[in-house]
């Protein structure tokens, strides 16, 4: 089975298809709220898309991504790995990374529309570094829930991002332990040409297909940021939570005097909030508004299925962070009461 096989086998599975900023990827296959007990209670099988990899080789990798990347890079041993970020000189956020050291390459997996972004924001400080970056063709999938190990045959409780290549539906795969929503899950790194087999094999183990739909409700609802929607590079790092994203110790990294300079502060005068609405918002960036005057926007608009109701993440000002205050949608008809409510929402 091929890539195009993998487009078949969803479509028997029946999901129904939604365009994510430029990229395909199934909305849900039938009953998202049943998706998102799959994620929150056993296993839902996902397929990432949105995210691609990109390798690093050369004799400088490692030193060279530990001056470029907000977690340690240096130190990590072959199968093991990290979160990080990559960040502008002024501590924007250009992309989120999930790191895997192999004996010859070191692994990067980050958003497919971020990559041009990243892979440039590297390259232009490539001086006489001996490294060299590559797109890889490897499919993304994820096992996401509470039986996500049982249902792979992982065995005990590896450490977070540490990754081993083994075999599913017999056909070899890096197995990285990873989480699109930070719980127990498993990113799985596929050759193209055998995507839709390994869908399959784990799909006949009991792993039931979820759509974005119910991932991206679960995500709201525990408060995790998705780069291009909650952080992008007008929104710096100390914004949004991905505090084990940033290495405290760590020297010098891109952007790192200015995250410095912030936690020193001990505050940002805006931040990353769960919200709670009355009714629907168009779209995400709508103005969120306190007495007529604009506070902060929404980021991630979804349906929290763990209360049944309409949640949001938005950027908020900080005079406006206190869990019931009440802010209203820009030009919104009837109007729509926001919530600010305390994280996790469910």
């Amino acid at each position: 089975m091929g890539v195009s096989d993998l487009t078949a086998v969803l479509a028997q599975q029946g999901a129904v298809p939604v365009d994510d900023r430029g990229v395909t990827l199934p909305r849900h296959f039938g009953d998202a709220a049943a998706e998102y007990e799959a994620l929150r209670e056993g296993t839902a099988l996902l397929h990432l898309g949105h995210r691609t990899v990109v390798s690093a080789h050369g004799a400088d990798r490692a030193g060279f991504l530990q001056g470029m990347l907000t977690n340690e890079v240096a130190g990590l041993r072959p199968g093991q790995g990290c979160g990080a970020l990559l960040l502008t000189i002024q501590g924007r956020v250009t992309a989120d990374v999930r790191v895997a050291v192999c004996e010859e390459v070191i692994l990067l997996d980050v958003d497919v529309r971020a990559r041009e972004a990243f892979l440039g924001a590297l390259e232009q400080r490539l001086v006489a570094d001996d490294v060299e970056f590559t797109a890889r063709s490897e499919v993304l999938l994820g096992l996401e829930g509470p039986q996500a190990g049982g249902t792979l045959g992982a065995e005990g409780d590896p450490a977070p991002y540490a990754h081993v290549v083994t075999t599913v539906g017999e056909v070899p795969t890096r197995v990285v332990h990873a989480s699109e929503v930070g719980g127990p899950g498993y990113v799985l790194h596929v050759p193209a040409d055998a995507a839709g087999r390994v869908w399959a094999a784990l799909a006949a183990k009991g792993a039931r297909p979820c759509g974005l739909e119910a991932l991206e409700a679960r995500r709201i609802e525990l408060g995790i940021p998705r780069i291009g929607l909650d952080m992008d590079e007008g929104i710096l790092a100390l914004e949004v939570p991905v505090e084990h994203l940033i290495s405290q110790s760590k020297g010098c990294y891109l952007g790192q005097e200015v995250v410095a300079r912030g936690t020193a502060r001990g505050h940002v005068n805006r931040r990353l909030c769960g919200v709670l609405l009355s009714g629907p918002a168009r779209c995400q960036r709508t103005p969120l508004l306190r007495d007529g005057r604009e506070v902060g926007f929404v980021t991630s608009v979804g349906h929290a299925f763990g209360i049944g109701a309409a949640a949001a993440l938005a950027m908020v000002r900080r005079e406006c962070w206190d869990p019931g205050t009440e802010l209203t949608l820009a030009e919104s008809a009837p109007p729509v009461v926001v919530r600010v409510a305390t994280l996790p929402l469910a």
